[in-house]
């Protein structure tokens, strides 16, 4: 029964977004159904880091090179929350006023940022993955792709913080 319960709610924390960024439609549901709030997004990142690690069924030799990992994704989730809220008006100015220059500027700084915090990871999760057996190898990638992409991942990478996935 542990099981089911324990993938169900995988399930669940995995099809939410990790990052604070949501495509222009999810916005606009979003607006009309209910708002999420920094403190809903903390908790679904919470529950995503946590199904990854479950995900994993880490080994106890391999439980010391958990930390790192989780870290990483924390401050990912941190700084991309930051980024949002800082560039969340930018981005409706650009679009009032159509400044293509400026989006792109925007765009260009957003990438640099998500590219150092991929980096990041990479690194943070080196010895962790490097420790793992090829199935836990296999759901690794699975369960980061899930968390990096999301459910509402329509192949805009970076498109917009806060209107593409972040």
């Amino acid at each position: 029964m542990k099981k089911h319960l324990l993938a169900a709610v995988a399930a669940v924390a995995l099809s939410l977004p990790l990052s604070t960024g949501v495509s222009a439609q999810q916005a606009t549901a979003e607006h009309h159904h209910h708002q999420f709030s920094a403190e809903d997004h903390a908790a679904f990142a919470d529950a995503k880091i946590a199904a990854l690690k479950a995900g994993l069924k880490l080994s106890p030799a391999q439980e010391k090179n958990w930390p790192a990992v989780e870290t990483a994704l924390r401050d990912i989730a941190k700084a991309r929350a930051a980024r949002f809220a800082e560039n969340k008006d930018k981005w409706k100015d650009i679009h009032e006023h159509r400044s293509v220059i400026e989006g792109l500027q925007l765009h260009s700084k957003t990438l640099s940022a998500k590219a150092a915090e991929t980096q990041k990871l990479a690194e943070a999760a080196k010895p962790l993955f490097d420790s793992l057996d090829d199935a836990q190898k296999r759901r690794f990638a699975i369960l980061l792709h899930a968390i990096a992409k999301g459910p509402h991942h329509h192949g805009h990478e970076g498109e917009h913080e806060g209107e593409g996935r972040d």
